[in-house]
């Protein structure tokens, strides 16, 4: 009976150790299916509204309340530099032909220190419709900066025989060491051929107005020569100084009393 009772203890001992182990293989097995239960839930954040928002932000910056993000940084600097480039190359060519040569085309100063060459100024003679017995001279300076001429062009009328008659122009100048003419614009005298408007008296045979148009630092190969036309009355014409418009142009010639 004893030997029954021992053998029977043995075997469930046995039993029992070997529940044991089983159990602790049971508790292995489920460390691992946790680590695998682990990964899906790191896959599941990964997928997750939030961490869609947050991976937007850092790429796009728009949920960045700072502005500071890496991609929002990078957008901002792109769309700044685009905006100066085009706003100053627009602001720079809306001056285009106007500032063609900077500041030097609207510079009283640069003027004073570049007389007018011949070749960047055009001359123009024409007679206004209500005084037959003016002209009036235009000069336009056709360059890319402004230039110097002198207080007014340089005139005589010439005719057959060989006479020539020179206008009064305006005395006790002084001043300015130059009349300045900007890029692309205009400068104006007058000439009244006949400022009495005499007919008896006159200098017969004048049929030609000459012109050049800066008298100071120009040679005189670089006049220019206008026909009058037969007929002409011409008696103790007066010139005026260089003006930006013909009104002003007629005004300062009536204040010629000085011969050229």
């Amino acid at each position: 009976m004893s030997t029954i009772r021992n053998r029977t203890i043995f075997v469930a001992t046995t039993v029992t150790a070997g529940l044991v182990l089983a159990l602790g293989a049971c508790g292995s097995g489920g460390s691992g299916t946790r680590s695998a239960g682990s990964g899906t839930d790191d896959a599941a954040r990964s997928t997750s509204p939030s961490a869609s928002a947050a991976g937007t932000a850092g790429n796009t910056g728009t949920t960045d309340p700072t502005g500071t993000a890496g991609g929002s940084s990078a957008r901002k600097s792109s769309s700044g530099s685009g905006t100066k480039t085009d706003s100053g190359s627009g602001s720079k060519a809306g001056s285009g032909s106007a500032a063609a040569g900077g500041g030097n085309a609207t510079s009283d100063g640069y003027a004073y220190k570049h007389p007018c060459a011949a070749g960047q100024l055009s001359v123009s003679v024409t007679t206004p419709a209500d005084a037959s017995g003016r002209r009036v001279i235009a000069v336009r300076n056709n360059g890319a900066n402004a230039c110097g001429l002198s207080y007014y062009p340089q005139v005589h009328l010439d005719g057959s025989g060989g006479r020539t008659v020179k206008p009064l122009v305006p005395g006790g100048l002084g001043g300015a060491p130059a009349y300045p003419v900007y890029a692309g614009r205009t400068a104006y005298a007058v000439i009244d051929l006949d400022p009495s408007g005499a007919t008896s008296g006159t200098v017969t045979g004048i049929d030609e107005l000459n012109v050049l148009a800066d008298g100071d630092h120009m040679p005189d190969a670089d006049t220019r020569n206008f026909p009058l036309g037969s007929g002409a009355l011409v008696l103790k014409p007066k010139l005026g100084l260089y003006r930006s418009t013909v009104a002003d142009a007629v005004a300062s010639m009536k204040t010629a009393d000085t011969p050229a």
